[in-house]
């Protein structure tokens, strides 16, 4: 689900890092997945596991509530998209 990306070979000089030596590492904290099969769209999200251990039951209440709004939006969004740039194809039935 979340994975932590490390550094670039060169590190970029312009971030702001307390430890110049210590370049700083990309977390992914949450994704938001959209998948297709055929005509069926659906959108997943997924959040890093400490950040859900972190959070209070309530903060984590708001959070699901967001996502569930967020990946309504993108499959929304992402399934007008489809049926606008793939039509089905005629049936032969």
């Amino acid at each position: 689900m979340a994975r932590a990306f490390p550094p670039p070979e060169q590190p970029d000089k312009s971030t702001s890092n307390d430890n110049p030596a210590d370049p700083a590492w990309d977390v992914e904290l949450l994704r938001v997945l959209v998948s297709r099969k055929g005509t069926q769209v659906e959108a997943q999200w997924a959040i890093h596991p400490q950040l859900k251990q972190d959070l209070l039951p309530n903060e984590w209440q708001e959070v699901m509530d967001l996502m569930a709004k967020a990946t309504d939006i993108v499959g929304d969004r992402f399934s007008k998209a489809l049926s606008e740039a793939d039509p089905m194809p005629p049936g032969n039935a």
